[in-house]
């Protein structure tokens, strides 16, 4: 490799499942990020229990980031599979972490076993970024505190690990600007980021049936369920978990369902209900490549349509996308409040991307947004379904107040009761329908760049990151990020209206929001699109929009 300074450096880690590549992760971006730098790390799994090859890559910055890179800097393959799955990876600039280099496994046998040989790894990167000695091996020692007869020889390993990456210094010169903010700011992944928007958000209540790459957010929400008051139900299928979440907002509480598009297939007769009967729901659903099983650990944007498009019948819901895991905090919190105050369905569409990459945020703020109950009390002559200007009737909860509470999934009357009545039946659409109005005028897209521009980027959802980074300072064009992408907000024609070409970039095969702006707004859009399993690139997706 050629001698190279970096003040950006990324670290792919590659092995069989089974092999510690995620003890590594933990291990390096903790510890890095304790003295002060921005990480990253994304993953990509195959959907197996032993063998194949998995990998992660971890970005080190001068600047916060959630962008996959192509370029390799470090390299280690654990296994020879590893090294021949991305060797069209690595280049004259790679420094490899091979046996030749640092004898992992040799150390590893000399310490009475093979399990030591990731903690080597750990010892010689660390050696890379001359992080101090003492602070690492207290860091291990706390790490492997429930494994105390493993302690001794993992302080070990790291120590002849991280010898060996001093000496390899002076080949890979690394310049990463530290920030003392990040010490204390939050790491953590993008499920628990939207268990904790939940939490937030005032959710007491999560019921689902286990799905990838969904599933982090049902362990995130048991995880805190003790200190929060929050009833946690893994259920039979997903079909009973929508009809729980209903009767848990029909009661009064807040709830929280988190699937993946097959799952969510399950649900569209529950959300149908939704609709019909005007009550709040919240819908958590993780895109990973379809159909069918399709490949379910990888990423992919290929659900909108169903989001937007599910269920029988017409009826105003509203589909939210955040791009990262701060936004995935807020947006997941201000589902709450948008199911309670519109009485519809809110679903949140994030990715494998996402959900499962690693970020370091700063402090979260949960009273930022305001939480806002909006049932009422009750009267004798209460109308569930009474017509108003807005379309959104009082909601009112069994129990509370002297009225009846009555709701059926048959058209109905304003009391609630079942009517063929189609007089009734045109104004009760009308009524639900006239909310939408309303809900365009919730989130603005972000326009990230000049107000002044020729070429008008669009994205949604996790593509933020790769999109902001591969554009850096392009004179004449701008980007603009939607994290509500149906209804499409008020401004968003205005925001169209002033480009001379629009280019969406999205993760799936047939442009899908690309054709939703052609819907709504008869504009001409060209699209950038990537459907493989994985996520676009810094590199490829500059050289798309150069």
């Amino acid at each position: 490799m050629k001698k190279k300074v970096l003040d950006d450096v990324s670290i792919v880690l590659a092995g069989a499942a089974g092999q510690g590549i995620q003890t590594i992760q933990h291990l390096l971006t903790h510890i890095l990020k304790l003295k002060g730098y921005h990480v990253f790390a994304m993953k990509e799994v195959m959907s197996r229990v032993r063998g194949g090859v998995n990998s992660t890559e971890i970005r080190i910055c001068s600047d916060r980031t959630s962008a996959y890179v192509d370029r390799m800097d470090l390299f280690l393959p654990l296994n020879p599979e590893a090294l021949k799955r991305y060797s069209y990876r690595v280049n004259e600039h790679t420094l490899v972490l091979d046996e030749k280099k640092v004898p992992m496994s040799s150390i590893a046998k000399e310490l009475g076993s093979d399990i030591y040989k990731n903690i080597v790894a750990v010892g010689f990167i660390l050696g890379l970024f001359h992080i101090d000695i003492n602070f690492v091996l207290r860091y291990v020692k706390k790490h492997f505190s429930d494994k105390p007869k493993y302690i001794k020889n993992n302080l070990l390993a790291v120590k002849k690990g991280y010898h060996i990456g001093k000496l390899y210094a002076h080949k890979l010169i690394i310049n990463v600007k530290k920030d003392k903010k990040v010490v204390k700011e939050l790491y953590l992944d993008g499920s628990e980021a939207v268990a904790l928007g939940a939490i937030a958000g005032g959710c007491n209540f999560i019921s689902s049936y286990p799905m990838s790459p969904s599933t982090g957010v049902l362990v995130a929400m048991a995880k805190h369920s003790k200190n929060f008051d929050i009833l946690v139900e893994q259920v039979e299928d997903e079909i009973a978990a929508i009809n729980m979440s209903l009767g848990a907002w029909y009661g009064g509480a807040r709830g929280i369902i988190t699937t993946s598009g097959g799952g969510f297939d399950l649900m569209t007769e529950g959300l149908s209900l939704s609709g019909m009967i005007e009550n709040p729901l919240v819908v958590h659903i993780a895109q990973r490549s379809g159909p069918a099983t399709g490949l379910p650990t990888r990423t992919e944007q290929g659900d909108l349509d169903l989001a937007i498009y599910a269920g029988h019948g017409e009826f105003p819901r509203i589909v939210l996308a955040p791009g990262d895991a701060e936004e995935a905090f807020y947006l997941t919190q201000r589902a709450m409040n948008l199911a309670d105050k519109y009485q519809v369905p809110v679903l949140i569409l994030t990715d494998q991307f996402l959900v499962d990459s690693f970020y370091n945020v700063p402090s979260l703020n949960p009273t930022k947004i305001k939480n806002k109950h909006y049932f009422v009390k009750t009267l004798k002559d209460y109308n569930r379904y009474k017509l108003t200007s807005s379309g959104i009737s009082p909601r009112g909860l069994p129990g509370f107040g002297s009225g009846l509470v009555c709701v059926d999934s048959d058209e109905h009357d304003e009391s609630g009761h079942i009517t063929e009545n189609h007089l009734v039946r045109n104004k009760m659409v009308e009524k639900r329908l006239k909310k939408l109005e309303l809900i365009k005028n919730e989130i603005e897209p972000e326009l990230i760049g000049n107000k002044n521009y020729k070429t008008l980027v669009v994205s949604w959802g996790s593509t933020k990151g790769v999109v902001e980074e591969a554009l850096g300072n392009k004179k004449g064009v701008s980007f603009l990020h939607f994290k509500q992408v149906y209804p499409l907000h008020n401004k968003t024609l205005s925001y169209l209206k002033r480009a001379k070409k629009i280019v969406v970039i999205e993760n799936n095969a047939t442009g899908q929001f690309a054709k939703l702006l052609k819907r709504e707004f008869g504009v001409k859009c060209e699209s950038v699109l990537k459907y493989s399993g994985l996520p676009f690139s810094v590199e490829e997706l500059n050289e798309k929009l150069s």
